[in-house]
């Protein structure tokens, strides 16, 4: 497979470089944000690279500042979680006029490092979210491939199955044996192996703590405190329901899912299309995917809910964009039909319009405000319709 270049996300990125005096970029391990880094810098007049996991870096605490102070254009520091004590001086570093340089900060999500850098360098940070592949960065051919893989570049582009398969069940070990505990994570790996395969099991459901706490042996304190610990790493997503008064009795807990599809068939014991496509959770992977690909596409994060009442009305995912709604609904299925749910939805949420989003080739008007979109056309619906 070709090299994916990832303009949408470079273009991002180097905005928020240009308009703050320092850029954090986060994701989780292997999700491509050191190459992605590099291509930004190469393209720099001027720029300086260190590494915190080089234990050659010259960059340490103690000298710090003497090091950082002279120098002009972009500075990039990777794995900058390891060293919270630089915020304090990147702060002072960026309050200089004329700025000389920019800083350009790489790092495992974490909720330490959120704090650090949104509280010590408040008024002066941007953070960019990354994670694998997603649908615009792809051909449409290769949809299946990012569905089955999920979108970390190793396992997204590996030569076979059983390669891509190897590169996540390495992938989860190394996260939960090294990059968790590097994060102040005092959580047994096994503990967490455990309890992450339990979330794959619950993938689009709605969240339990009592359940699973009876399923772990644990108390509903430890297990919501787990969540939190997967869903700061950026492997979990956790889709808040929507609160809005309806007049109906509404399902007030959130819905959590594996945020990687790859990384949730590993956990589901899923190895190829086949079994996939035969196993009794296709349709909440599918759900998964479409969800995490919408929201990344219009930059949702904050502004994404699923809404479900306790008569039985629900939908996928909600996007409140300014003072309009968007619905979608995912369905695995060649022909997606509009339901009662969905017109139930329609109308309570006051819906400007809703999709069913299917893994189909075509994408067609099947009502006033209800259309279908195959997940391929997505990138060409947003920039259609200005929804990002």
């Amino acid at each position: 497979m070709p090299a994916l270049a990832r303009e949408s996300l470079a273009r991002s990125v180097t905005h928020a470089i240009r308009t703050s005096p320092v850029t954090v970029l986060l994701g989780p391990r292997q999700c491509g944000k050191t190459t992605l880094a590099r291509s930004i810098a190469e393209a720099s007049r001027r720029h300086t690279w260190f590494d915190l996991e080089d234990p050659e870096s010259p960059l340490n605490p103690d000298v710090a500042k003497q090091v950082l102070g002279p120098l002009r254009g972009l500075v990039v520091i990777d794995e900058c979680q390891r060293q919270p004590a630089l915020y304090p001086l990147l702060r002072v570093l960026a309050d200089r006029e004329p700025l000389p340089a920019r800083f350009l900060l790489l790092g495992s999500a974490s909720p330490e490092l959120l704090r650090g850098t949104s509280e010590t360098l408040a008024g002066r940070v941007a953070h960019c979210e990354m994670a694998g592949f997603d649908v615009t960065e792809i051909l449409p051919t290769q949809l299946p491939t990012l569905w089955l893989r999920g979108g970390f570049p190793r396992s997204f582009l590996a030569r076979a199955e059983n390669d891509s398969l190897r590169w996540r069940s390495d992938f989860v070990r190394s996260f939960l044996e090294r990059d968790l505990p590097t994060l102040g994570v005092r959580v047994p790996s096994a503990t967490m192996r455990r309890f992450w395969t339990m979330l794959a099991h619950y993938h689009g459901g709605i969240w339990n703590a009592a359940e699973l706490a009876r399923s772990l042996d644990a108390g509903q304190n430890a297990v919501r405190h787990h969540v939190d610990l997967l869903t700061s790493a950026l492997v979990v997503r956790q889709l808040p329901p929507w609160a809005e008064n309806v007049g109906k009795r509404l399902v007030k807990a959130p819905k959590v899912y594996v945020r990687d599809s790859g990384l949730l068939h590993y956990f589901l014991g899923i190895r190829d299309r086949l079994s996939l496509l035969g196993h009794p959770a296709l349709g909440a992977s599918w759900e998964g995917l479409v969800i995490d690909q919408v929201i990344r596409r219009l930059g949702a994060e904050r502004d994404a809910y699923h809404y479900r009442t306790h008569a039985g009305a629900e939908l996928d995912l909600l996007i409140v964009h300014g003072s309009r709604r968007f619905g979608f609904e995912a369905k695995h299925g060649d022909t997606p039909k509009i339901t009662k749910s969905m017109r139930v939805a329609l109308a309570d949420l006051r819906l400007d319009h809703l999709w069913i989003v299917h893994p189909g080739e075509r994408s067609f008007d099947l009502d006033e405000r209800i259309s279908s979109l195959a997940l391929r056309d997505l990138d060409a619906l947003v920039r259609r319709r200005r929804l990002a």
